[in-house]
């Protein structure tokens, strides 16, 4: 659902200010990314103190970084939050039966357009599935909010399209590079994943807002944001090939999470459970593994910030390894809100380390790092699932500072992201939407495509004859040069096929077989629904300069002709007009 912000609409002189000036749009994302580290803070927050409420742990701590939780807060919480979420979710569906949209689908199909509303409600969404356990990140409600106030805001200030795309962006490249300490990932978050691409027009207030949402949500030091691993150590030549082998593996295992996700859903649908019961029994599973280890509660964040992480046995990281794989999946599968990024962190963090230990037990004489694959995996991980490879790439060097360690990053994220794309074709935000029946990769602009439709282009001035005429009447009623093509229909107005003008006219046909000889494409039509791309395949597919436009009501009766030439044209004055308005040209 897409709907304006009248409440925050800017007076008519400002909004010409801020739509002829490019350093209008810089003050905008400045302001986007302040209120985008505000966003993180409040909701790390709200969540922290639900952990501390609910859980009964002391304040600063995190849920997930726990050694023990007592048995019957991790049963009852997860569960019964998940049952009140449900019946959340059956009263909202009352009142807002149209599913909200993600940063991602806002720019790709609606010109960034956003529901503040919704926005709203999909963060407290998530907050709630956070705070009551389920292993969901936060992510996703940091930048769905700080995406939906910089839409409205943008809506407000009547941005042109790209604009307002570049403003959805600034929201998410605010709310990553606070939630990460990392403005460089966040900036390329935006650019890989919201916006589609980078662009000189989108530089500066996208890292303008990646910059204040960072120092903004620093300002809040008691919530320790960012991922911490530890020292790593020395990365040698030889650790960039062992990096490539955990990039395979690191992709295989993501594409294994993304279709967890969805088969859970599958087989919760199939049991016909009330609704609100799925995401209760969610919970329970989550509660009943949190009981072996907490580690798998929450977004798994705080066990990043476990001091003693890399010193466990692998026997017991790879226990919370394979515990916390199943909470993710159980949770998002069964319905609870949130995102996987910050799971995906922790899993490949953890999976690093595990690769390290296996390839040791090997390979005794290597003597791998494990802080130094943790990274490596982390990072390969969730370019998989998340996809990204720059994103994670500066997540990791900001984490570290190494450069050479961020190398041996970028070869794992290069050969994660490029066998997932091979073999699986998604990320899981684009794999969700396709599950719905979108068709959309990437947040690349294609809206404008489905908005130019046949309807917006065909003339509605055509001329129809009855198929039965006869070719000398035909001939008479219409001479050469008045008119191309003429619609033929039967006595009910029905669509028979088109009537070359030139073909009635030519002097070596038979005029004794009236016109209905004479017809071409009369079984290829054109819908009033179809966009620009699905007509001009029509068109190549039949090889037609013309045809007719016929109604969806199933009578088949024609309302207009559209012309090959004509589609082309407008396809090219569109796509030069969108090149224009990325380059800031316009």
């Amino acid at each position: 659902m897409v709907t304006t912000s009248r409440f925050i609409e800017a007076p008519r002189r400002l909004r010409a200010f801020v739509r002829a000036h490019e350093t209008s749009l810089v003050v905008l994302a400045a302001l986007i990314g302040v209120i985008g580290g505000l966003v993180v803070a409040a909701m790390s927050a709200a969540v922290e103190g639900m952990h501390v409420l609910l859980f009964n742990i002391e304040i600063g701590e995190r849920l997930s970084s726990q050694f023990a939780i007592d048995p019957l807060r991790a049963l009852l919480v997860p569960s019964l939050g998940g049952l009140l979420l449900g019946v959340a979710f059956l009263v909202l569906q009352r009142f807002r039966p149209a599913r909200e949209i993600d940063p991602i689908e806002a720019n790709a199909l609606h010109g960034g357009r956003m529901s503040f509303r919704g926005s709203v409600i999909v963060a407290l969404q998530t907050v709630w599935s956070s705070g009551v356990g389920a292993s969901v990140g936060l992510e996703a409600g940091y930048t769905q909010l700080a995406s939906g106030i910089a839409a409205s805001l943008g809506r407000g200030f009547h941005l042109r399209r790209a604009d307002q795309r570049i403003m959805v962006g600034c929201g998410a490249a605010a709310a990553i590079a606070g939630a990460f300490s990392a403005p460089l990932a966040g900036a390329f978050y935006a650019f890989e994943l919201v916006i589609g691409g980078y662009t000189p027009a989108s530089l500066t207030p996208v890292g303008v807002a990646a910059v204040a949402g960072y120092f903004v949500a620093h300002a809040f030091t008691v919530l320790s944001l960012g991922v911490g691993i530890g020292p790593v150590g020395d990365v040698l030549g030889r650790d960039l090939a062992i990096a490539a082998l955990l990039g395979v593996l690191a992709a295989l295992f993501g594409i294994g999470i993304m279709r967890g996700v969805a088969l859970c859903e599958q087989l919760l649908a199939r049991t016909r459970l009330w609704p609100p019961l799925r995401p209760a029994l969610g919970g329970l599973v989550v509660g009943l593994l949190a009981l072996i280890s907490p580690q798998v509660m929450s977004s798994g964040h705080g066990a990043l910030h476990f001091a003693g992480f890399v010193s466990i046995p692998l026997s017991v990281l790879a226990s919370i390894f394979i515990l916390k794989a199943i909470a993710s999946v159980v949770s998002l599968g069964s319905g609870f809100r949130g995102g996987l990024f910050f799971a995906t962190l922790f899993l490949g963090a953890l999976g690093g380390h595990l690769f390290a230990g296996a390839f040791d037990v090997i390979w005794p004489g290597l003597k791998l790092s494990p802080n130094v694959y943790a990274i490596i995996g982390m990072s390969a991980l969730s370019a998989s699932v998340i996809g990204g490879p720059l994103t994670m790439s500066f997540i990791a060097l900001e984490s570290t500072g190494n450069l050479w360690l961020s190398t041996a990053v970028l070869v794992a994220v290069i050969i994660s992201t490029q066998i997932t794309r091979e073999l699986f074709g998604y990320s899981f935000a684009t794999w969700r939407l396709h599950l719905r029946g979108e068709t959309i990769r990437s947040a690349a602009d294609i809206g404008w495509i489905r908005d130019l439709t046949v309807r917006s282009l065909m003339r509605q001035d055509l001329a129809t004859v009855n198929a039965n005429m006869g070719i000398e009447e035909f001939r008479d009623k219409f001479p050469l040069g008045s008119k191309n093509q003429v619609v033929a229909v039967d006595g009910s107005g029905r669509y028979v096929g088109l009537a070359l003008v030139a073909d009635a006219h030519a002097t070596d046909i038979k005029t004794t077989g009236g016109l209905m000889g004479l017809l071409h494409f009369r079984d290829v039509v054109l819908r009033p629904g179809m966009n620009i791309q699905e007509a001009i395949a029509v068109f190549d597919a039949a090889e037609a300069e013309s045809l007719a436009v016929v109604d969806i009501d199933g009578e088949q009766r024609p309302i207009g002709v559209l012309s090959e030439a004509h589609a082309m044209r407008r396809y090219a004055e569109e796509s030069e007009q969108r090149r224009r308005e990325v380059l800031g040209e316009v």
